[in-house]
């Protein structure tokens, strides 16, 4: 790949303003979806553009017991992990990413960074409120990211062995591997590997049931309660792209499968499929469940998908060894 095409793929498409937009447009579509569950009009489809537009334009007011660097470089990690990490993951019939070998654990580290970037700014404000959100965002990060690592491996070691070899953690490598012998979500070895990463994703995303640490009821907005401006409207920016990541991951790992050659069919088949996993992820659980607790969460994410992603590493390994 030449600089150009890296540019392109990185500042453009299908990372840095597509996905931005895409990511916005996921958000907006979440919010309008889930005030039509609970019967309410809601907020027009492009409200998260009106508001990062609205959000920029106003000061960045900063406390006076910040730390002044940590402060205001804080947004932009997490923003730069996200847009990094749109550009890595391949689209079947579109693109085929930046790397080669490796990427899936690039991807597993970058999706820690949103999280890493509140860490740092609640660290860095001084506030009570956002040290309470920090406790509770490490505590979360460390419970989800656990299940997240089996389920990349469980998949890694799938592919590998199936290709006669050992894990191979390459997402072009795992999505060509689709293409050619079927997705695997019909995988029956991998199903609950798939139930394991669905249930990750909210935790991730920090939303309802999980949205613990920024939980408005209880601290008043957590981590980002001191954040105004340019700075909030980052962090807007980053859950929408964190958004856009997860649901493409989803995808890539489990049901990459398009139409040939047919780009524009093959865009509108993955946004459709990245919708489909926000509704199931996101949107559905937000109207149904309510916020749990910090020792729930922590637990449960301990418990139910680890035991998930367990299961299908050890099927994963036993069928192998059988055939």
């Amino acid at each position: 790949m030449n600089i150009a095409d890296f540019l392109v793929n990185a500042l453009l498409f299908p990372g840095g303003l597509f996905a931005v937009l895409l990511g916005l447009f996921l958000t907006g579509l979440d919010r309008k979806i889930y005030a039509r569950l609970q019967r309410r009009v809601g907020p027009p489809i492009y409200q998260p553009c009106i508001d990062v537009v609205k959000l920029s334009q106003k000061e960045m007011v900063i406390p006076k017991t910040a730390n002044y660097t940590a402060f205001r470089l804080a947004p932009l990690l997490g923003f730069a992990g996200m847009l990094a990490a749109t550009a890595i993951i391949p689209v079947a019939g579109i693109y085929s990413g930046l790397y080669q070998s490796g990427d899936l654990l690039v991807v597993l580290y970058l999706l820690s960074a949103p999280a890493l970037a509140l860490v740092i700014g609640a660290s860095a404000s001084g506030s009570p409120y956002s040290s309470i959100g920090l406790s509770r965002e490490i505590s979360i990060m460390l419970a989800y990211e656990v299940p997240l690592l089996l389920v990349f491996f469980t998949i890694a070691m799938r592919v590998g062995m199936a290709l006669g070899g050992t894990a191979i953690f390459s997402l072009s490598s795992i999505v060509n591997f689709q293409l050619s012998h079927g997705s695997l979500l019909f995988d029956v070895t991998l199903l609950p590997a798939f139930v394991a990463f669905l249930i990750c994703i909210p935790g991730t995303l920090g939303v309802v049931p999980f949205d613990i640490p920024e939980a408005e009821t209880e601290i008043t907005e957590g981590p980002l309660l001191e954040y105004s401006g340019m700075g909030l409207a980052m962090f807007k920016l980053t859950g929408g792209l964190k958004m856009l990541v997860l649901a493409a991951l989803t995808v890539a790992l489990f049901f990459p499968v398009g139409f040939g050659d047919f780009w524009l069919v093959n865009l509108v088949w993955f946004i459709f499929k990245c919708i489909l996993v926000m509704f199931f992820t996101t949107t559905l659980i937000r109207a149904m469940q309510a916020r749990m607790r910090i020792d729930q969460a922590y637990k449960f994410y301990l418990l139910v998908p680890t035991a998930l992603a367990l299961v299908s590493l050890v099927l994963t390994a036993t069928s192998f060894r059988v055939g």
